[in-house]
């Protein structure tokens, strides 16, 4: 994150001294610098696989995933579906929580997509020759950069230490996974496969879920896949102390996350009458769903937004947890898995799951 905000703050700062000197220096600048951050992005992609990055700028940590699997009771393993229920083990501390470092995101990825717009303007300018003042472009690209600017040095400074309780993030989440496993596993189900796990490193760029996902995925039939991911669960001291889940992500246009999952969840929270809220991402979230949305299974998380206000903080604190949110959020997956599982012989019809129905 780092090596990668110095860049674009560089980028930037070159980009606003080139326009004063020739439009094609610029181009051609914007052209480099675009092709540099698509192979860091594409590096980053599979932070698993070590590449060029992870040799030369990366070091190799060792850490451990807890799960344990049930089969399912009447369908042979293999013809089975699966359902990963999961949480993770790590947490951590940074400089700046959760709450503002997604609002730097923010001013950031929007800033980055004005001054987009303010030079492809200028571009419109130069090259059609048209009578307007450069001087829209010139204030536009100031703004922009001077924004960009700010949020890159904050981020700059995003130092990482171990002094978070991690009560919310992620505690929480565990003990809704070891309550859910201590049900299922007195209830199995009958046509998928049940596997809790608790993640490690996923603070480190989801590994752990990664090299899950890498190891087991041979075990999993796409389209027969769910996931249900619990992080940062509750929130007592806040007046949006509720069950959320992460329902659409996006700018401008809202690209719905396993809307056939979401649709389960809703029917489960109206049966057992419980308040469910979707959030919608500009950005999305990197979380340990991300291994299994990249292969295209349907993942899902589960969370409390006010819960950012205090996560990779010092003041992420057992008493922020609130027992009843975690107990409704058992209950209500309890039924939202149960629902799966009895509508297996709809959504596995022809060996898939069909997301227009339920």
């Amino acid at each position: 994150m780092k090596l990668f905000m110095m860049l674009n703050l560089i980028f930037n700062l070159i980009l606003l001294l080139f326009s004063y000197i020739h439009v094609s220096l610029t181009m051609l600048l914007i052209i480099f610098m675009v092709i540099i951050v698509y192979l860091i992005i594409r590096g980053l992609k599979h932070p698993e696989i070590p590449g060029f990055w992870g040799e030369y700028f990366g070091e190799t940590i060792s850490s451990t995933n807890v799960f344990t699997k049930i089969p399912a009771k009447k369908i042979p393993d293999k013809d089975a579906g699966n359902i990963v229920i999961s949480a993770h083990l790590d947490s951590k501390s940074q400089s700046i929580n959760t709450f503002w470092r997604v609002v730097l995101y923010k001013i950031w990825l929007y800033s980055v997509i004005i001054l987009g717009g303010v030079y492809i303007f200028y571009l419109i300018i130069f090259f059609g020759n048209l009578n307007i003042s450069f001087n829209i472009t010139m204030y536009g690209a100031w703004i922009s950069i001077i924004l960009i600017s700010f949020t890159n040095i904050c981020l700059l400074f995003l130092n990482t230490h171990n002094k978070s309780p991690g009560a919310l993030d992620n505690a929480s989440g565990m003990a809704i996974v070891f309550e859910l496993s201590s049900f299922f596993i007195i209830n199995p189900l009958d046509n998928f496969n049940i596997w809790f796990c608790q993640f490690s490193a996923e603070e480190l760029g989801t590994m752990g879920s990664r090299v899950f996902v890498n190891e087991y995925e041979k075990q999993f039939v796409k389209g027969r896949v769910f996931q249900i991911n619990f992080d940062m669960v509750s929130c007592e001291c806040h007046k949006n102390n509720r069950i959320e889940y992460f329902k659409s992500y996006g700018v401008g246009i809202h690209r719905l996350i396993a809307p056939l999952l979401s649709r389960y969840i809703l029917l489960a929270a109206k049966r057992a009458n419980l308040e469910v809220k979707g959030l919608h991402l500009s950005t999305g979230a990197h979380s340990d769903t991300v291994p299994f949305r990249i292969r295209k299974y349907d993942a899902i998380d589960i969370t409390t937004g006010a819960a950012s206000l205090y996560t990779h903080t010092v003041k992420d604190t057992p008493e922020k947890v609130d027992p009843k949110i975690l107990l409704d959020t058992c209950n209500l997956f309890r039924e939202t898995i149960k629902l799966i599982d009895n509508d297996y012989s709809i959504l596995c019809d022809n060996q898939e799951l069909k997301c227009d129905i339920v």
